[in-house]
């Protein structure tokens, strides 16, 4: 009996945490989707430097975690009284210039100037979601006398760095992705320098893996409502290899501009194929022969939406196939992770008459409604 007791509230609770942890997710389309940070380097023809990064500043001026609720924060900042508002502001310029680097010949050239172009503007009232502060911040200052390299840090504070720096006349002298807490290597001021194909391949295939965990959270849906269906080996091989060479396809032939479908599309019908996932686990106790179809119709789907990403991120000139090569091994790498932490948490109870009952149809029924509210909202954006 005790045995007994320890098992349903061993099962129970490993449902509770999923449940839960689902439910969390499903309000995630009401914030700054920032997973990245959006940073413009540009160098001026007068010595001046400006580096525009994009960031949630809302939440950065109240000290609120990523992904807090937009509108909350908006609300709270607009109901503070100006003089408090006013410091929150002057707190979150000093925040950038402690935690944003930019370094000529490897010393550091603290900006003279930290303002927040947005706050207050047009721009920033009929946004898709509701800010006070905007989403820019612009530091500028001057470049040292005879500086001949340019390097970029930003701390932990911010998501990983999308870098682009732009030379006088507007030519490219740096694009790629910095890691959270990451350094640029010296970038030379004088002609575009670009990384090889190894380095290309190694940065992208971070990126891919950082896409899927922690920040795909629709993909990592999709791929456990694959696996609670039955978690054996078999049936989850046929499912996953459709969907792999799917999303593979697609993203590849919309990387090289041969299809292209607008994210307006792309993303209700994502999240759609998550729901329809989860409400199949419900039904059917097995897996039939029409899902491995499926599965790879909606991995066409996610391929468009893991293509919107590298579209916003961009492919390295010269180096366009080691970048989506790395891209999608970060991708899979990062679906391989998904599926063994699902078998770990929940594959020992596939035997247990209860599994289904117990398991997959609760969990699925969570996966199902965040799949649903997704929709709703990505389809009648507020």
């Amino acid at each position: 009996m005790l045995r007994r007791a320890r098992e349903v509230g061993s099962r129970g609770g490993a449902v509770a945490v999923l449940a839960a942890a689902l439910g969390s997710v499903a309000t995630s389309s009401l914030a700054h989707d920032l997973p990245l940070t959006r940073t413009l380097i540009q160098v001026g023809d007068d010595g001046s430097y400006a580096v525009d990064m994009i960031a949630d500043l809302d939440a950065l001026a109240l000290g609120a975690p990523p992904g807090a609720d937009s509108g909350e924060l908006a609300t709270a900042l607009q109901a503070l009284p100006p003089e408090q508002l006013e410091r929150r502001v002057d707190q979150l310029r000093v925040l950038f210039q402690r935690r944003v680097r930019v370094l000529f010949d490897g010393e550091a050239a603290p900006p003279e100037r930290v303002e927040f172009p947005e706050h207050g503007s047009e721009a920033s009232r009929n946004g898709a979601e509701p800010t006070l502060l905007g989403l820019t911040a612009r530091l500028s200052g001057r470049i040292p006398e005879g500086a001949a390299t340019l390097a970029f840090r930003a701390s932990r504070a911010f998501p990983p760095v999308q870098l682009s720096v732009r030379g006088a006349g507007g030519e490219a002298l740096y694009d790629g992705i910095l890691e959270a807490g990451g350094e640029s290597d010296p970038i030379s001021l004088a002609a575009p320098e670009r990384p090889g194909a190894r380095a290309v391949l190694a940065r992208y295939v971070r990126l891919g893996l950082w896409h899927i965990v922690p920040e795909g959270v629709d993909h990592v849906l999709f791929v456990l409502g694959l696996v609670l269906l039955s978690p054996r080996l078999a049936p989850l091989l046929w499912q996953v290899s459709a969907f792999t060479a799917a999303h593979t396809l697609t993203l590849g032939l919309s990387s090289l501009g041969v299809v292209a479908l607008s994210p307006a599309v792309v993303e209700p019908l994502i999240a759609l194929s998550i729901a329809y996932v989860a409400v199949e686990n419900c039904v059917v106790r097995e897996l039939k022969p029409w899902r491995p179809l499926l599965v790879f119709g909606f991995g066409l789907l996610h391929g468009l939406g893991f293509a919107g990403v590298l579209g916003e991120i961009g492919l390295p000139p010269g180096e366009r196939l080691a970048a989506l090569l790395g891209f999608n091994v970060g991708v899979e790498g990062g679906q391989l992770l998904v599926i063994a932490a699902t078998l770990l948490a929940v594959g020992w109870t596939r035997d247990r008459s209860w599994y289904r009952t117990r398991v997959a149809v609760p969990i699925s029924l969570s996966i199902a409604a965040v799949g649903l509210t997704w929709a709703v909202e990505r389809a009648f954006p507020s």
